[in-house]
């Protein structure tokens, strides 16, 4: 696999650079990382070298599809990358701040049946440079709109399972911290549940955000839902969640995908506050995005908002996400298994960077 710009680690780019002024290994990283330009773009450059940099630190990513909702607040983009594999970024702007959600895997191993990736099955993990780079290509996407934005929160929440892919991801989050100058509370890392990476988490210097995809509070239905849970049973995985937030403070995040009549029940979120309350973890309900070869539906808003009034009456913190570009196929895997999308808005300045 060729190297890309994000993959380079500052030495190699050092070595790439040998025979050049030492203060150029700083300027191109500055403005990798610091101005977020391709290498064409650096014009403290001599043109020489910026064309050599082109050539011999190609993009990771390259732009197959790309949609923006009718409201223009959420962008999506397809990408292909080397060998044929492709994932999905997810851009959503707010009034004063844009978050990405980025992919980590092509495709997901974890077969979690409701989940438009997890059908597609696994193909393989995302290089550090490939997370990287959907990083920055959000930033300056969100930059370059109508209304400039500023990219502050990352979401590990995209295709593929991030803990099965840890060594990758944690170089790409310290990157991310460290190079592109986010904050470690502004990242949140989400797992299905793979216990030795909450543990691995653990022992990390970066206080990163951790969310738990729960859908099912008993381990027969979440066996079901979620196939890891066999390997990671619920009580593993609390205790997993408790050494976490006592190593490092933060606050733990439960994802609900609420199903209709499978894991929106009363009984159901009595299991949940039990285990909300715990460890004090907050509930993020996600009425379910319709997937093709999933039988069951997502909770109608009545539902919805039942589940999260019977949480609050029983104390836990519970807010139902907002279903953002369900009409450009946001949720995880829909758009790649779309294979081709139609805009639903007219392709703006900076939708699609490249």
């Amino acid at each position: 696999m060729a190297t890309t710009r994000y993959d380079v680690s500052r030495d190699e780019l050092a070595a790439l650079l040998d025979g050049e002024p030492r203060f150029r290994v700083d300027q191109v990283w500055e403005g990798l990382y610091g101005q977020r330009v391709d290498p064409a773009g650096m014009t403290t450059l001599p043109k020489a070298l910026r064309a050599r940099l082109e050539a011999q630190l190609p993009p990771a990513l390259t732009p197959v599809t790309a949609s923006v909702s009718d409201d223009g607040d959420t962008v999506k983009w397809l990408w292909a990358l080397e060998g044929g594999a492709s994932v999905e970024t997810v851009l959503m702007h707010y009034p004063d701040r844009s978050t990405a959600c980025v992919s980590t895997q092509a495709g997901c191993a974890m077969a979690c049946g409701f989940c438009a990736t997890g059908q597609a099955g696994y193909e393989r993990n995302l290089t550090t440079g490939e997370i990287v780079e959907q990083v920055v290509r959000a930033s300056r996407a969100a930059a370059d709109g109508p209304t400039p934005r500023r990219l502050s929160n990352i979401v590990f929440m995209g295709m593929g399972e991030p803990m099965a892919n840890y060594d990758r991801v944690w170089d790409a989050i310290r990157r991310i911290h460290g190079d592109l100058g986010l904050s470690a509370r502004h990242l949140t890392l989400s797992t299905v549940g793979i216990v030795p990476g909450i543990r691995r988490m653990a022992e990390e210097d970066l206080p990163v955000n951790l969310a738990v995809s729960l859908h099912a509070a008993n381990d027969a239905l979440r066996d079901e839902l979620v196939p890891i849970n066999r390997r990671y049973p619920l009580e593993a995985l609390y205790d997993a969640c408790a050494d976490y937030l006592a190593a490092k403070g933060r606050r733990l995040s439960f994802e609900w995908a609420l199903i209709d009549g499978v894991n929106d029940r009363g009984s159901d979120a009595e299991e949940l506050a039990a285990a909300a309350r715990r460890l004090r973890a907050h509930v993020n309900l996600i009425p379910l995005n319709a997937t093709p070869g999933w039988p069951t539906t997502g909770s109608p808003p009545e539902r919805v908002a039942a589940f999260r009034d019977r949480l609050r009456s029983l104390g836990v913190n519970a807010t139902v996400r907002a279903n953002r570009g369900n009409e450009i196929d946001a949720a995880c895997g829909q758009l790649r298994a779309a294979q081709e999308v139609t805009l639903s808005a007219p392709r703006r300045r900076g939708a699609a960077p490249g």
